[in-house]
């Protein structure tokens, strides 16, 4: 009995000291990539296959599809490029299959992500993993803005913390 009381209270030590922690992870900014991105950059794209659509302005890649811009890189089976309405450039990309997004030493993954160049914001969704060291996070979806170097994870969001030795 005294051993299962010093567990609960150990447990319950544990839970008050973590709890603001997990808060932080759920509600606040959290680091993404060692700095922030400058969605300025030029867009690198490598696949297998590419189909143009001039009529809508948009570009299917497919097959080992790999973007980079700056130090960011993002790969997926598939990916969607809408060009902005006066062909100026790249509005926005609609990767799916399975998304990584890779940018410093965090890496994220998600069913899909979409990223918008003129914001800077990439909206990572479903069964999102972001990777940060020893730490994992997991959550419904993932808000990374490029520019500030930072990320929000939002839905059911679940992580374990390494104490530091």
């Amino acid at each position: 009995m005294i051993l299962l009381l010093r567990f609960v209270h150990s447990f319950l030590l544990l839970a008050i000291f973590w709890a603001p922690n997990v808060a932080l992870a759920q509600g606040a900014q959290i680091a993404f990539g060692d700095t922030a991105q400058d969605s300025r950059l030029p867009v690198e794209v490598t696949a297998d296959n590419l189909n143009v659509n001039q009529e809508d302005g948009t570009a299917v890649f497919t097959g080992n599809v790999l973007i980079g811009q700056g130090e960011m890189r993002l790969s997926a089976p598939r990916v969607l490029v809408v060009y902005k309405p006066d062909q100026s450039g790249i509005e926005k990309l609609q990767a799916t299959g399975g998304v990584t997004l890779v940018s410093g030493q965090d890496a994220a993954e998600a069913q899909q992500a979409d990223y918008n160049i003129d914001s800077g914001m990439i909206e990572m969704q479903g069964s999102v993993l972001l990777v940060q060291g020893t730490n994992a996070l997991t959550g419904d979806k993932m808000f990374v803005d490029t520019r500030a170097g930072t990320a929000r994870v939002s839905g059911r969001v679940k992580t374990i913390l390494q104490p530091e030795n």
